[in-house]
């Protein structure tokens, strides 16, 4: 099976398929730690405005968050967490949602261990759902060939959210912010508040 074939899910290593093969966000060449002295250096850019009244610097290489990657690391990260054997990673354009398969007797904990570890990795405006049923891997694996433009798409992922919020989340992130990372009166916050009013959310079908 050829490497660059986009269609198709295909192994990259013994424990993880990916949906392609695309450029990494982190450590771009591919090697692996500890191979190349740079890899573990501290990251230090500067940047000035054109001091040409109206020019524009050069933003044709602005870096871009590789979605696939992150959800591949979040997964790595996870796995290597006391008590959780798989783990299941959706990364959209503003969420993050985790499926994942666990022997712990602490649910709670365990939640809030996965939930921050994705945290770690993702800009901080995102928020994370997480759920501890291996049967929710199969609800987020079919967003895997959707996009941001994929028809009804918001209403599909705010459906599959409501059914996570049904698992532990783990602890409030803040006196502001609820277990999710949402903050009080944000657009996503609803959510949670429809859920625990009992507010229907429409079901939705997904196409593309």
């Amino acid at each position: 099976m050829a490497e660059n074939t986009r269609d198709t899910l295909y192994p990259r290593n013994g424990n993880t398929i990916n949906v392609s093969d695309r450029n990494d966000l982190y450590n771009v060449q591919g090697l692996p730690n500890g191979t190349d002295s740079r890899l573990n250096n501290f990251g230090y850019v500067r940047h000035q405005k054109s001091p040409i009244a109206g020019g524009m610097n050069n933003v044709g290489n602005l870096p871009t968050l590789n979605r696939e990657r992150v959800a591949d690391l979040i997964s790595k990260l996870c796995v290597q967490l006391p008590h959780v054997n798989d783990v299941a990673t959706l990364v959209t354009d503003e969420e993050v949602l985790i499926a994942y398969d666990t022997d712990t007797k602490n649910r709670f904990e365990t939640a809030d261990q996965v939930k921050k570890t994705a945290l770690s990795v993702v800009p901080r405006y995102y928020h994370v759902y997480v759920a501890d049923d291996p049967r929710m891997m199969k609800e987020i694996e079919r967003f895997g060939r959707l996009d941001s433009n994929s028809r009804n798409i918001d209403q599909i992922i705010d459906t599959t959210i409501r059914e996570m919020l049904k698992y532990p989340q783990g602890r409030k992130l803040s006196d502001g912010e609820n277990e999710n990372g949402e903050m009080i009166n944000e657009m996503n916050d609803h959510l949670d508040r429809d859920f625990r009013d009992g507010t229907p959310i429409p079901k939705q079908t997904m196409s593309k």
